[in-house]
């Protein structure tokens, strides 16, 4: 047979499909034509086969495949919220920051150079306060200005993890580190403050992305205080002069810093500041919350303040500030936060504050007491050197507060205030007991040893009493009834048994 003539017959077979599969034959996109189509014959023979359901809903593995999509049970970051108010004051506060209950704040930046009066310290000088200029006048050359420090801005003791295991020590399970002041000046290498950042200038180095990764590995949340607006950028003080009519700040600085903060740093927790001098329709406060809850990779996990706008704070956000060392001394109906500092005049590290400027470990210690009692936490504030070190007497306290936590922390972490019919949180007989609870468990803590180790309490009901115990003690103490309340007796306690600062009892309820 010639070669052309057996190509002609193969070509004759595959174009009438004679024995050919069925795989062989074009079919068109209509039912009608796919509906002709033979099974293959494997099928049919198989009889048996295996299904396998893996995906994301394989993490949870809970209750059906369909748990994300249902959002039954699902996180609160996994609903949607609107640039309004209202759809965002919706939003659950994620568990972890109320039952965190202490974390620090870090007020480290360009003001850390000069460490004089307070953390303002260019606002100050520029206008003209004259404890400013004398002190600039005393210590540094004629023409000095304020960019001069950040080549001042050495860092060169600046250990993250040293930091990180202090904060360990200290009790605290997050963090805000002043990622940018109002001065302007980042604290990482900022695609927006070029040539004013800590790459850029000053240390030369990631302080922000060193810190979080090292308070993370001591199991510590990282989160960042954000200040919206920058005192002397040209964009923001031309905003300022249209009546906050114009944006071009926001858009092209706040906005898009705050954005690289977050995707690049992942922080749990954005501190907002610098928003009062103009509403938060200018800031787009609202769109920036949105998405901090809906598209942000910390979605999940992010907490908010309520520094947002003009006449914002205390009305919106997963926590509410209020003011700075925010004491109500009451139950608040919202989640709230008291922040202070160890030095009662400044946040940032002052050379030339005296001793009684600072606050004891034990005044610590009752402030939070009573902020947990009713229902805040206590954001305590450091100020770092501008060489990178953490001053010895804010070491000191910090590991003395985490003593403390190390015995009384039951009383503390992950529990409510002791609501019980109550309109107050501390002792109606012994005012400076101050109240928590947790799993059937009430813990007062009296914020001094009572006269003759006999402490009255008036708002416990005798009948509900099972035990009682001294946190830091072993053994059952001795109750009794008295009145509509009990007195307790404290136990006698010989070295090395050593408690400080504020006394924790454990009552199991019935």
């Amino acid at each position: 047979m010639s070669t052309i003539r057996y190509i002609i017959i193969l070509l004759a077979i595959c174009l009438l499909g004679v024995y050919a599969d069925p795989g062989a034959q074009r079919y068109e996109p209509t039912w009608d034509s796919l509906d002709k189509r033979v099974t293959p014959t494997w099928y049919d023979e198989a009889k048996l086969g295996i299904f396998i359901h893996w995906g994301l809903f394989s993490v949870p593995s809970f209750d059906n495949e369909w748990f994300c999509l249902l959002g039954v049970y699902a996180d609160p970051g996994a609903q949607r919220y609107e640039p309004t108010w209202d759809s965002l004051d919706k939003r659950v506060t994620p568990t972890w920051y109320d039952e965190a209950k202490l974390g620090i704040f870090i007020h480290w930046g360009l003001f850390s150079v000069p460490s004089f009066d307070n953390e303002w310290f260019w606002w100050n000088w520029a206008h003209n306060d004259t404890k400013y200029i004398n002190f600039m006048a005393k210590n540094y050359r004629p023409g000095f200005t304020y960019g001069d420090f950040a080549n001042q801005f050495t860092a060169e003791w600046y250990d993250p993890d040293k930091w990180a295991e202090i904060f360990k020590a200290s009790g605290a399970k997050y963090i805000a580190l002043t990622s940018k002041h109002h001065e302007g000046y980042t604290l990482w290498p900022s695609t927006t403050s070029f040539n004013w950042n800590a790459m850029d200038v000053g240390p030369k180095r990631d302080l922000l992305g060193d810190l979080a990764v090292a308070v993370r590995k001591q199991g510590i949340k990282f989160g960042a205080y954000h200040s919206l607006m920058d005192w002397y950028h040209p964009l923001f003080l031309s905003d300022e002069k249209s009546g906050w009519k114009d944006t071009d700040f926001v858009k092209a600085k706040s906005r898009p810093e705050l954005e690289e903060l977050v995707n690049k740093y992942k922080p749990e927790l954005i501190w907002s500041d610098g928003d009062w001098t103009a509403p938060a329709t200018y800031w787009n406060s609202t769109d920036i919350i949105a998405w901090l809850y809906n598209d942000s990779p910390v979605k999940d996990t992010i907490v908010v303040n309520d520094r947002w706008g003009k006449d914002m704070i205390c009305h919106h956000g997963d926590f509410y500030t209020c003011s700075d060392r925010y004491a109500p001394s009451v139950l608040q109906p919202h989640k709230w936060e008291s922040c202070m500092s160890f030095d009662k005049k400044s946040w940032g590290f002052r050379r030339e504050a005296p001793l009684a400027d600072y606050m004891t470990t034990e005044e610590v210690v009752h402030s939070f007491v009573q902020t947990i009692s009713c229902g805040g936490n206590l954001l305590l504030n450091i100020g770092p050197t501008h060489d990178g070190r953490i001053p010895l007497l804010f070491e000191e306290r910090l590991r003395q507060l985490g003593a403390w936590l190390g015995i009384n922390g039951e009383a503390v972490y992950a529990t409510k205030p002791w609501v019980n019919h109550r309109t107050h949180q501390n002792d109606s007989v012994s005012g400076d007991v101050w109240y928590t609870y947790k799993d059937k468990n009430v813990y007062p803590i009296a914020l001094s040893w009572p006269k003759n180790n006999q402490l009255e309490l008036g708002d416990i009901d005798f009948k509900t009493v099972n035990t009682v115990e001294l946190l830091g003690t072993t053994g059952q103490l001795a109750v009794k009834e008295k009145g509509k309340g009990v007195v307790i007796t404290f136990p006698s306690l010989t070295p090395p048994i050593k408690l400080d600062y504020a006394y924790a009892l454990r009552i199991k309820t019935k």
